[in-house]
């Protein structure tokens, strides 16, 4: 049997914050479209996040650099009308708000309003802190992201484990404190260690949502299409299997491709 969802109210982020509180792990995977994300609603999930990884998912690129602010609206928009209990966010993406802080805020704005997702989430501490008040200054909530940042990935030039140097760790630990101050609601920590994991959400009163971070979070991130095993090739150590809906549908269209060329699709009653 399966989570069981008892309270339909539409979770906030003040919600968010007092699962912390009370210690209720929190529950977020991706998705990217209206089918995909009322399946995830429908699952019990508590937040849902059209995440920029949709330019390797959705797209086929290497990286998360090349979407755009207008894909990330059209993802954004199918995934909002499809959420009716799930807190949604949504990634700015890449050179949306690094540069100037007000054109940060305009277009974090823009996203908010032409999609219907509930917040924004940026990869970053003090270096984009004035964007980010900006940003949270127009009223929009903002989930931070420390650790691995795929968005600088040019800059990194691996995916390798971040903060593993204590001076990494500490600036880490830095930002996340700035981010609670400023008034992000959350933070996702990616591919760090999980003691330095555990010494993050000792530190901050705001969630911390791990990925590849180890079990000390306060809750825990997948890409959907992964967790499912459609992407069969794609098997980092903190990614957990919990179906294999990739081999299910090559046989599935195996099984179309076979009866379409034998004949026995559609039968005579499949026809009108």
């Amino acid at each position: 049997m399966g989570y069981l969802v008892t309270d339909n109210k539409k979770i906030t982020t003040k919600r968010i914050r007092e699962m912390k509180r009370t210690g209720e792990k929190i529950a977020v995977l991706t998705s990217y479209d209206y089918t995909i994300a009322s399946l995830v609603e429908q699952g019990g999930i508590d937040m849902i996040h059209v995440g920029d990884s949709a330019s390797n998912v959705m797209q086929g690129n290497a990286t998360t650099v090349p979407i755009t602010l207008d894909d990330m609206i059209v993802y954004g928009r199918t995934v909002a009308r499809a959420c009716k209990r799930a807190i949604t966010c949504i990634d700015m993406p890449f050179g949306t708000y690094q540069g100037d802080p007000y054109k940060a805020q305009e277009n974090a704005v823009r996203l908010i309003q032409s999609t219907g997702i509930d917040s924004v989430k940026c990869e970053g501490g003090s270096e984009i802190r004035e964007a980010l008040e900006l940003i949270i200054r127009a009223g929009i909530p903002i989930c931070g992201h420390l650790g691995l940042t795929p968005q600088s990935i040019y800059q990194f030039g691996t995916y390798a484990l971040r903060a593993q140097e204590e001076a990494e760790a500490q600036k880490l630990i830095d930002d996340a404190k700035m981010l609670e101050e400023i008034g992000c609601y959350a933070l996702v920590l990616e591919k760090i260690p999980a003691t330095l994991a555990k010494r993050v959400t000792e530190s901050v009163g705001i969630p911390t949502i791990g990925i590849g971070a180890g079990a000390y979070c306060d809750g825990q991130v997948l890409v959907v299409q992964d967790m499912l095993g459609m992407n069969m090739g794609f098997k980092p150590k903190f990614l957990r299997h919990y179906n294999n809906i990739g081999e299910q549908i090559i046989d599935s269209v195996n099984h179309y491709v076979e009866d379409v060329k034998n004949g026995f699709f559609p039968s005579e009653t499949e026809s009108y």
